[in-house]
């Protein structure tokens, strides 16, 4: 049986027009303007992308540098050794490591949210891809994650670099920032992912590339975005 929905998401899906597409700044101001529950709603950007997630030439993935952040601290931990396991330490990593931590990975550990691997340690990181993979934590070159360069990795993580990736259902979803941030800087953000997402439009994509563009806070009713040129892209 589904629940009812609460009382204050009552009431914020009273004030959205279902038949409209709205402006940027009216829906960020939408979204501001729902009752407030008590914490600090994460604000999600979704696409639905006219791609075949079946066939492997049409994979979107990538990763953005949003211009503020997503408000939320992320723990990165990092698989090296040596010289690149001494810089991913000072560079703040939460954890470094790699046989002994693969080891908590394969016990169940995973209380992070992003994985950098050294090139030279994926041979034993994917000992792990079945426990990472579904999580969506496996280190990757084409989202920066596997890299010698450690430091730099995770201080662009840490600044606000996020990774995106197409569902099997053709939709990419990510957190662009916090319902407490300015409008203006979660307008930034919105577009740094657009804008990504664009770009990142598989050369075998034929047709209406992006079909619909929702903005939606944690607890509350989505609001569907003027695509504008990027419905055309």
């Amino acid at each position: 049986m589904a629940r009812k929905p609460s009382k204050r998401y009552q009431k914020a899906a009273a004030m959205v027009d279902t038949d409209k597409q709205y402006a940027l700044t009216d829906a960020i101001g939408a979204l501001k303007g729902f009752p407030a529950p008590k914490f600090d709603p994460t604000v999600t950007l979704s696409f639905k992308l006219g791609v075949d997630p079946r066939k492997s030439d049409q994979m979107v993935r990538g990763s953005v540098a949003l211009p503020h952040g997503t408000g939320k601290e992320v723990r990165v931990v990092v698989f090296a050794t040596g010289d690149a396991a001494s810089a991913a330490e000072a560079a703040g990593a939460d954890k470094v490591g790699l046989d002994d931590l693969i080891k908590e990975v394969q016990g169940g550990w995973t209380e992070f949210d992003v994985a950098i691997a050294t090139p030279d340690a994926m041979a034993s990181v994917r000992k792990i891809a079945r426990v990472l993979g579904p999580r969506g934590l496996m280190p990757n070159p084409k989202t920066g994650t596997v890299t010698e360069d450690t430091a730099k990795a995770i201080n662009e993580v840490k600044a606000g670099r996020i990774d995106y990736k197409l569902d099997k259902n053709g939709n990419v979803s990510a957190a662009i920032g916090k319902s407490s941030f300015e409008a203006d800087k979660l307008a930034e953000n919105v577009n740094a992912l657009i804008e990504s997402v664009v770009k990142a439009k598989p050369a075998s994509a034929k047709g209406n590339y992006i079909q619909n563009v929702t903005i939606a806070s944690t607890m509350n009713p989505g609001l569907a975005l003027e695509t504008g040129v990027y419905s055309k892209a």
